[in-house]
């Protein structure tokens, strides 16, 4: 897909606006190119939290003094932030929890809990992150049900010739990724939760990758859960979203006790707070709510179809220098990718080619990407990432391009 850069997006206005992009590593310019493990912090961002603990800092919907309702207030206008920037149709919809991981294990530990039995089936796919497998794995050894995996095709992309053929009338939820955080691979969400819908089947999203690429709108795209996590969206780390339509809240049990969660205790009975504070146990991560409202205005200020297109210039002009590197194997050839680089090089383990750039000040990702069935199923030990963001510029992905120039001949001469 082709999308036009608009000239107003100025990278060098947006790159001024992140502290840690002015740092050196071994004495070079730092070259941040690890934006799919979790992304910098613009200093809007960092403002927001250190004000909150400078001015403001209490716990909240407990507190009878004027602290306490202003990071009530905060805190609340966070989830709301969070409701306009995936277009729920209601702000009780999103639960704060600490990363998308977080938001997975919660539906597996309540609706997983609640509706799936012996025999039953999930449906995931080869491209998922463990986190939207593991939480399944566990779910599975303990009530007899089975997981069916839906196959990534030698381009990365998802087989779906036979997608009804996965769905019978044992199956209870499918959940699958936006976008791979190994290919970059963008898969059809809208048109498998169609089909799932018309077997019955709720569908997990898992957007951690692509929150902070593209527009989410979750009514559009009619998905039943979604999360994603605010570190990878240039917010902090220790705060994400769960998004869950409403009825299913109402219907779904808590999975922690404490306080919050609760409207009365007795020793004879409990009544559970209403949604979404029945999912909120315990004083939660205040300041990174707060931080995570700021990061999404940050996200709008730049407008996301700007910065959507901005990214898929970077992407073609990434994928043009490192296909002229000798040796170079690119991972994965999606027609519907982002801004995900994986690749191997010919005599050098990626771990090398990491350590390697590290000393050029450029920070990459190695390794299997908590992706274990994905990297089997291309038959490849591990890879070198480069994931990009709002901040990086083509000159990096042409230092990027030398620096592995430079390191092939090193290992090869």
């Amino acid at each position: 897909m082709t999308v036009s850069t608009p000239a107003k997006y100025d990278v060098e206005a947006v790159r001024a606006k992140f502290p840690i992009l002015g740092v050196t590593v071994h004495n070079k310019p730092l070259v941040y190119l690890d934006n799919a493990n979790t992304t910098q912090k613009p200093e809007s961002v960092i403002e927001a939290i250190s004000n909150f603990y400078r001015t403001t800092n209490s716990n909240i919907h407990r507190a009878s003094h004027l602290l306490g309702e202003q990071a009530t207030n905060q805190y609340e206008a966070a989830r709301k932030r969070v409701q306009r920037f995936l277009n729920a149709r209601e702000w009780e919809e999103i639960v704060f929890v600490r990363n998308a991981t977080e938001g997975v294990n919660l539906i597996a530990n309540t609706y997983g809990r609640q509706y799936i039995r012996e025999g039953d089936e999930i449906i995931l796919t080869e491209m998922e992150h463990h986190a939207n497998i593991v939480p399944w794995q566990l779910l599975c050894e303990r009530t007899g049900a089975v997981i069916k995996v839906l196959p990534v095709t030698d381009d990365g992309e998802l087989d779906l010739t036979n997608l009804y053929n996965y769905f019978t009338p044992r199956t209870k939820l499918l959940g699958i990724v936006h976008m791979s955080n190994v290919l970059g691979t963008v898969n059809p969400v809208e048109q498998i939760i169609a089909t799932a819908h018309e077997h019955g089947v709720p569908v997990l999203v898992d957007a951690a990758q692509s929150a902070y690429h593209m527009p989410i709108d979750v009514q559009a795209m009619d998905c039943d859960f979604l999360v994603f996590s605010g570190h990878k969206l240039y917010g902090p780390t220790g705060i994400g979203v769960l998004y869950t339509r409403r009825a299913l809240l109402e219907e779904m049990e808590p999975w922690q006790g404490g306080g919050d969660m609760i409207e009365s205790v007795s020793f004879a009975r409990t009544i559970y707070n209403q949604v979404p504070y029945k999912f909120e146990a315990g004083t939660p991560h205040i300041a990174g709510a707060i931080g995570l409202g700021a990061a999404v205005d940050f996200i709008q200020t730049l407008g996301m179809e700007n910065l959507r297109a901005y990214e898929n210039e970077l992407l073609q002009h990434g994928l043009a220098v490192l296909t002229n590197v000798k040796g170079l194997r690119l991972i994965g050839s999606a027609s519907n990718r982002a801004s995900v680089l994986s690749f191997t090089l010919d005599g050098v383990h990626p771990h090398d080619i990491g350590t390697f750039l590290d000393f050029d000040g450029i920070a990459i990702r190695t390794g299997q990407h908590c992706a274990h069935p994905l990297m089997q199923r291309l038959k490849v030990p591990a890879t070198a990432r480069a994931s990009l963001g709002c901040y990086n510029t083509s000159q990096e992905l042409d230092a990027l391009a030398e620096s592995l120039t430079k390191i092939r001949e090193t290992f090869v001469s």
